[in-house]
């Protein structure tokens, strides 16, 4: 839980940086579901001739840059949501126990409900962040999940439908964030009210409303979280290291308020008023997912973005 100060400084601050709350067999097992899942992609490509090397001695990190650098996908297949752009019958994605036990994690429900109360939902708007090492991007290199992100507030990149829902960001550090390897940085206090946002990189806030000379980064080992008010702006650095950077953002919200994102699924995570409601079945989950991919592949594309590059602040 959190302390009274801690709660002020959320509220004063619109973020906070929590270390040691993911246990460690948790991260764990995230770890090793993943290893599975990389194993499973890499051999397919290295069968398929789309990458030379063999699989055998080659580690994790050296699987996802081969990869990369053969131009092969690893980050949709690794995601834990559908895409924002056009979905297929096949559009790959990942819902395994391990990740279900991590949006489950009984540390981070503890925190999230000192903030929002114990009817929480888990969000859809979910992502997981794997950034290689800037040096060996693709000069064109312009997706959020592998270089750096553009400043943004997380209430700007969902729908007007969840203006008003009470809601808070978790970026969960998988590995260590440094400011060298692309860490989280925050304008501390700026969580008051919606900027306009317009499509540049990414969705992004409109020019002349960020001074970066106030940017504060947040470090966070392994096993941390970031919390982030949904109108707190924030942007990610890119990663000038020789490692990779691993997190995943997640979204928790009060339950029965709109996720901004209503034709994806969300469940229960928590609740002491109803807990027959609460989602205890991963593989659920995951069936929600591909009945949710299933539909939207059979319909005509749902924009996930409200703002237009003719805004007026964006023209």
């Amino acid at each position: 839980m959190l302390t009274p100060r801690q709660i002020d400084r959320f509220e004063r601050d619109g973020y906070l940086v929590l270390p040691d709350i993911v246990p460690d067999v948790t991260r764990q097992a995230v770890g090793e579901e993943y290893t599975r899942l990389l194993d499973r992609l890499y051999n397919g490509w290295f069968d398929a001739g789309k990458v030379a090397k063999a699989p055998d001695d080659l580690t994790f990190w050296q699987k996802l840059q081969i990869a990369y650098d053969a131009g092969c996908d690893w980050f949709q297949p690794m995601d834990i949501s559908l895409p924002g752009d056009e979905i297929a019958a096949d559009t790959p994605m990942h819902f395994g126990p391990a990740v279900f036990d991590l949006l489950r994690c009984d540390e981070i429900l503890d925190v999230i409900e000192a903030l929002i109360g114990p009817e929480i939902t888990s969000n859809p708007i979910q992502h997981v962040r794997i950034k290689p090492p800037a040096r060996t991007l693709k000069g064109d290199e312009v997706r959020a999940h592998i270089t750096a992100t553009d400043w943004h507030q997380d209430r700007g990149v969902g729908l007007e439908e969840a203006d008003s829902t009470d809601m808070i960001t978790v970026w969960i550090a998988m590995t260590d964030a440094t400011p060298e390897n692309g860490c989280l940085q925050v304008l501390p206090g700026r969580h008051r009210e919606m900027l306009p946002h317009c499509p540049k990189t990414q969705t992004a806030i409109a020019d002349g409303f960020i001074d970066e000379q106030q940017a504060v980064p947040l470090p966070v080992s392994a096993g941390g979280i970031v919390l982030f008010h949904p109108l707190t702006p924030h942007s990610s650095r890119v990663n000038v290291t020789n490692g990779f950077r691993w997190s995943f953002d997640v979204r928790y919200n009060v339950t029965g308020q709109p996720t901004g994102r209503a034709h994806f699924p969300d469940f229960v995570a928590r609740s002491r008023s109803a807990p027959g409601t609460i989602l205890t079945d991963w593989r659920q989950w995951q069936l929600m997912w591909e009945d949710a991919r299933t539909r939207l592949a059979s319909t005509a594309h749902i924009p996930i973005h409200r703002w237009q590059s003719d805004a007026p602040f964006c023209a």
